[in-house]
């Protein structure tokens, strides 16, 4: 969608240039406003999307796929409460792959299996890690809040470093084997500096909103759109709102109840984003099968 990486990139910095308008409550809020609207609302119609990608339609049940999917977020906060830090390892593996697959690097080169896996998640593990690098003493107060460990190194640095080495050592390889990745590598390449600059000069909470809403979330209810319904306008817009609305309103319902309960005490930082987590696991796992559907078809025709 080149139109509209030029709107987001436009998008992106004109909300940089908003905030410096924004007191820090204001901006948190406008921030969680986005989240919890734009944001919960892109994982909203998973279940339609079930529906959709079944190969066997006869074997697919809305009731079943709905028992489900509840059963792996339950499972998700039962793992954060339980394994916290194993929880939030998975959540950054799975998040890493399911930000990868929006951009939809997606090649039929002729390199093993394991690289062409591994080039998404490695973009996407890049973007986590920029945005914990230029925001790490938040990010580090917020896992501890989490894990409940009071003082820890998350190796963010290194971490950083490491997953750089290897998307560019596959960059290089790709760009020297291939001619079709070397017009593909040069925007890709663009649109990390552009993000680098959003999460060094933006908070935490206000750089992840940025990217979470403008690069992810908004392409995402594009293609889940043109996906499910074959094309993109305002029509299909209101039916995807509407599909959607019983599981963004039990999303928000959810959230609320932890705020009722625990708006007072440190902890709700941290049962926050463990419940955001938690919706997040069987969403990327939904929108994955989406994706290589969709590049299937593609490769296909």
């Amino acid at each position: 969608m080149p139109k509209y990486t030029h709107f987001a990139i436009v998008a992106s910095f004109f909300c940089l240039w908003l905030n410096s308008f924004f007191t820090e409550k204001t901006e948190i809020i406008i921030a969680f406003i986005f989240i919890l609207t734009i944001g919960i609302l892109h994982g909203a119609n998973d279940l339609i999307l079930i529906e959709t990608t079944k190969s066997d339609k006869k074997d697919s049940s809305y009731i079943r796929n709905l028992i489900n999917y509840i059963i792996i977020v339950l499972s998700g906060l039962a793992l954060f409460y339980l394994l916290p830090i194993l929880a939030l390892a998975l959540f950054i593996i799975v998040s890493a792959f399911h930000f990868g697959d929006q951009q939809g690097l997606y090649f039929n080169f002729k390199a093993p299996k394991i690289i062409l896996a591994a080039y998404p998640f490695l973009y996407g593990l890049l973007i986590l890690f920029l945005l914990f690098f230029f925001n790490s003493v938040e990010v580090e107060s917020i896992v501890s809040a989490i894990i409940r460990i009071p003082t820890l190194y998350l190796y963010i640095t290194e971490i950083l470093l490491t997953t750089l080495i290897l998307f560019s050592s596959i960059s290089i390889y790709f760009f020297w084997n291939f001619t079709p990745f070397r017009k593909k590598i040069v925007s890709e390449l663009f649109y990390l500096i552009v993000f680098a600059i959003l999460f060094k000069t933006s908070s935490l909470i206000w750089g992840f909103a940025i990217y979470f809403i403008i690069w992810h979330s908004v392409p995402s209810i594009l293609d889940q759109m043109k996906f499910i319904y074959g094309t993109v306008n305002f029509k299909h817009f209101q039916t995807y709102c509407k599909n959607g609305f019983a599981y963004w309103l039990a999303s928000l319902i959810g959230i609320a109840v932890l705020y009722l309960l625990f708006k007072d005490k440190e902890i709700f930082n941290a049962l926050f984003f463990s419940f955001l987590a938690a919706i997040t696991f069987p969403h990327v796992f939904v929108i994955l099968k989406m994706m290589h559907k969709k590049h299937k078809k593609a490769t296909q025709c």
